[in-house]
């Protein structure tokens, strides 16, 4: 019974599909191009963010540490930061090592320079945090902890960097909710078609005792069909798109461009864009037929 239901339910779906294969090519051609664009959007977000996470785990808070402290202020200053639930690792540099690390930037111009007699840098505290989105709240915090100095953390840059992060999250979800109802849309529009041209059918089916979820099903397998091709078609677009980036950014050694592996990124969108895509699929269908139902 199972096995004769089902063969009924796959013989109409792809009769369905047949009968408006324009159609449906036509609105899995569509939502393909938008999953497309959906997809190009996830993939320069997903790199953003990698980039974005790779600077964020270089930011740090330096607590310059006051020159006229005594040993037990020093000493309570370290307990202080160490001990702090927010921060993830505490590194003491000395003064002859900051002065060391501004030899090296400036290579030759120091030279003949008695460091060791007059070295007016201050020794600190290289900080990071347990989450680099606090930095500025802690820096403030720790302004007011004895034997500091002053507290450097990027003041200006951090700050644009996190507000950029914040937009560019609020537009990509503003973009995938805009693209999933317009796919909704169209995958309802194309399966309504079909449910109309097979309406008096369907009330026959209703009169001889069919149910609704027995009418339903090849429906909904039609709309998940044409959501699940248009999804795949944009993935395999997209592989080769990306493929194609990530070689010509090591062919012109633009180091700086960390982009995430093909694999990663491929699997990644695949994760998002099949669900949506056969979910959308889905929801269409089942938009497009509930007044029909209604015998």
């Amino acid at each position: 019974m199972f096995i004769s239901g089902f063969g009924y339910i796959l013989g109409e779906t792809l009769k369905g599909l047949y009968r408006n294969r324009w159609m449906c090519i036509t609105s899995t051609g569509v939502v393909a191009v938008m999953l497309l664009m959906l997809g190009v959007f996830m993939l320069i977000n997903l790199n953003i963010g990698h980039i974005t996470d790779t600077v964020k785990e270089q930011v740090e808070i330096v607590v310059y540490i006051d020159d006229q402290a005594d040993e037990a202020t020093l000493s309570e200053l370290h307990r202080m930061l160490s001990e702090h639930h927010a921060v993830a690792e505490v590194r003491y540099v000395s003064s002859g090592e900051h002065m060391e690390r501004l030899q090296r930037q400036l290579g030759g111009m120091l030279e003949g320079y008695d460091t060791s007699l007059d070295n007016p840098l201050l020794a600190s505290y290289e900080i990071r945090t347990v989450v680099p989105e606090e930095v500025v709240a802690m820096a403030a915090e720790f302004e007011t902890y004895p034997g500091v100095s002053t507290v450097f953390y990027g003041q200006g840059y951090v700050e644009n960097l996190f507000a950029v992060t914040r937009v560019l999250q609020m537009v990509g979800l503003a973009l995938m909710a805009g693209l999933s109802i317009t796919a909704v849309f169209l995958i309802s529009h194309t399966i309504k078609l079909t449910v109309m041209m097979r309406n008096k059918e369907i009330a026959i089916m209703k009169y001889v005792g069919a149910t609704n979820w027995f009418i339903r099903w090849p429906f909904l397998l039609e709309g998940l069909l044409l959501g699940f091709a248009g999804a795949v078609l944009p993935i395999v677009a997209l592989y080769y798109i990306y493929q194609f980036s990530v070689d010509w950014v090591i062919a012109n050694n633009l180091v700086f461009l960390n982009l995430l592996p093909v694999q990663l990124v491929i699997v990644e969108l695949a994760k998002y864009l099949v669900p949506l895509g056969t979910g959308l699929g889905v929801l269409g269908s089942t938009f497009s037929m509930g007044r029909f139902l209604k015998v």
